[in-house]
C-alpha cells in the first residue's frame, strides 16, 4: 500500500506521474510528506506550478527533508511558493 488516499482517476498524465512520483520517494518520510500534500493538491496546481514540483522532485530525500524541517537552505529556484505550501502542509492526521 502507498499510503494515498486519492485516486488517479480524472487526472492527466503529468499529474498521475507527480502523484505518483510523490508517493514513492525512497524514504517513508518524504513519501508522508509529499505524498499528503500531492494527493490534497495535485488536481488544482497550475501548469507553473507543476513544473515547481517537478524541480521539487529533482532534490534528494535528505537535503529535500532538511529543508522542510529548517536544517538546511536550498536553492533559490526550489524553495519557491510551491515549496512554501508544502513546508507549510500539515503531515500529520488531523484525527490525531
Amino acid at each position: 500500500m502507498t499510503g494515498t488516499t486519492r485516486s488517479s482517476n480524472g487526472l492527466d498524465d503529468r499529474r498521475k506521474r507527480l502523484l505518483f512520483r510523490c508517493w514513492h520517494r525512497g524514504t517513508r518520510e518524504m513519501d508522508l510528506i509529499l505524498g499528503r500534500f500531492a494527493d490534497a493538491e495535485i488536481a488544482n496546481l497550475s501548469d507553473a506550478e507543476l513544473i515547481e514540483l517537478e524541480t521539487v522532485l529533482e532534490v534528494n530525500d535528505p537535503d529535500l527533508y532538511a529543508a522542510i524541517t529548517g536544517d538546511k537552505v536550498l536553492p533559490a529556484d526550489v524553495t519557491g511558493a510551491l515549496f512554501a505550501r508544502i513546508k507549510a502542509y500539515p503531515i500529520a492526521d488531523r484525527d490525531v
